[in-house]
């Protein structure tokens, strides 16, 4: 399986580097595949930036299917070209299956910069062993670095498959800390909790009682775990808030399945924008990739 995920970075970097760069970089996998110390491992890591830039690689519809078939859930959509770069470095080692694998990627990933970081943690979801990497993978959770969080929790099915519920609700409400796209954190309609909905209403009556607006995302972390409490807050923002508010408002009301008192609020509602949003709440899509289009939160 590994020999398939390496082949599929090879085809992506041949569509768009030719010459020195690959060279580069075949010579290079055979030098990691033979064996280097965990030091030079990290280095070749770094070294990578001279031969490709962070420009986005462009993968297609085509070969964001391809590698799904390979990783149920890998998605390379917005990797850049020197994230194909590293994370093919990384699956060139022949011992990703030993301890010492492991170990040398952990190793790169805390002397990292943040493009690196970026990609190693963008690797995970390919590597064998995943439960040698949780603690790690917890760290980029907590970086400072928008761009690393968002790495190792959005578009990457990692998280989902390997963090505990208290490291998994962490990550959710982090990113409606940050502004990150929840939408994107692959499996979140599936690990909903109570303990989530309370965290997240929580942080929506902090926000009110600050005069500030509530991220329409906020309500994918409530589904039907809220209670009349966020009943209650879902119908405040029908009624008060601004237009997109409104929008994800009426989506949560539906996550909640509350069809009933959705119809009642479209028969009030008078902008078309927030009407057609809850038409299609009506017809049952409100799964979290409806938030996508929610503006100003789309990324």
């Amino acid at each position: 399986m590994i020999a398939e995920r390496r082949n599929w970075i090879r085809s992506a970097l041949v569509r768009r580097l030719d010459g020195a760069p690959l060279e580069w970089f075949d010579e290079t996998v055979a030098m990691v595949a033979a064996g280097v110390p965990d030091a030079r491992f990290a280095s070749l890591i770094s070294m990578a930036s001279r031969h490709a830039r962070r420009r986005p690689a462009g993968i297609d519809a085509d070969e964001c299917a391809a590698a799904a078939s390979l990783v149920d859930g890998w998605n390379p959509e917005r990797w850049s070209v020197l994230d194909l770069l590293r994370v093919g470095l990384v699956l060139a080692r022949e011992d990703l299956e030993e301890e010492s694998g492991p170990r040398a990627v952990i190793g790169a990933i805390k002397f990292g910069d943040l493009g690196e970081l970026v990609a190693l943690y963008r690797s995970l979801c390919l590597l064998p062993r995943p439960d040698d990497y949780v603690w790690q993978a917890g760290e980029g959770c907590r970086s400072n670095m928008n761009e690393v969080f968002e790495a190792i929790a959005c578009d990457n099915p990692y998280p989902v498959r390997n963090f505990d519920d208290v490291a998994w609700r962490a990550l959710a409400i982090k990113a409606l800390f940050i502004g990150a796209p929840l939408w994107r954190v692959q499996g979140l309609d599936g690990r909903l909790s109570e303990e989530m909905a309370h965290v997240a209403l929580d942080l929506c009556e902090e926000r009110r009682s600050a005069d500030r607006e509530i991220r329409p995302e906020l309500w994918l972390c409530v589904g039907v775990f809220g209670g009349e409490r966020a009943l209650t807050s879902l119908e405040h923002e029908l009624e008060h808030g601004p237009a997109e508010g409104r929008r994800g408002a009426a989506l949560g009301l539906a996550r909640a399945g509350q069809s009933e008192r959705l119809v009642a609020w479209h028969e009030k509602e008078t902008d078309p924008e927030v009407r057609a949003t809850m038409e299609l709440a009506l017809e049952g899509r409100c799964t979290q990739s409806e938030f996508a289009p929610l503006q100003p939160f789309q990324k």
